[in-house]
């Protein structure tokens, strides 16, 4: 090679803008938000909006089981009726490239697996609307913590 020409330049994970946005849904408003934070930022971006669902799992004796299983199945369908409502209302005036994917378990495990899973290059999430997070921590604050992508906490 001569020094005329040049080497590629090794590829580094979102240099050039995000190419994966993960972003968390569970129907909370805090979570729509997010979720039409990231699509705007998709859309003026030209990435791809990955859009998660992590349905909970309860302790087994805590519940009975199946109807908590369906509620969160019930869940799913009804974030997924949703998203594509929004999207064909949309249609022709935006144009974002998205998918939809659930999980069961953790949050906050469920978020890190998709995102690594999907080389997300940003992470968006709603502010907890819990109570609860202060023992465990937010989903959100923990997301920050590990450290991996940039995470976008929306209000």
């Amino acid at each position: 090679m001569d020094d005329n020409e040049s080497t590629p330049a090794p590829f580094e994970r979102g240099t050039d803008g995000p190419k994966v946005i993960v972003v968390g849904v569970d129907g909370s408003d805090s979570s729509w938000r997010a979720a039409a934070y990231a699509a705007g930022l998709a859309r003026r971006q030209g990435s791809k909006l990955v859009l998660v669902y992590v349905q909970p799992v309860m302790p087994a004796g805590a519940a009975m089981g199946a109807p908590v299983m369906d509620a969160t199945n019930e869940v799913a369908e009804e974030l997924m009726a949703e998203i594509r409502a929004a999207t064909d209302r949309l249609q022709g005036i935006y144009d974002v490239r998205w998918e939809f994917h659930t999980l069961r378990g953790d949050p906050y495990n469920g978020m890190v697996q998709m995102a690594d899973e999907l080389k997300a290059d940003a992470v968006v999430v709603g502010a907890s609307e819990s109570a609860g997070h202060r023992i465990m921590g937010s989903v959100a604050v923990r997301l920050v913590k590990a450290g991996r992508w940039p995470v976008t906490v929306v209000p």
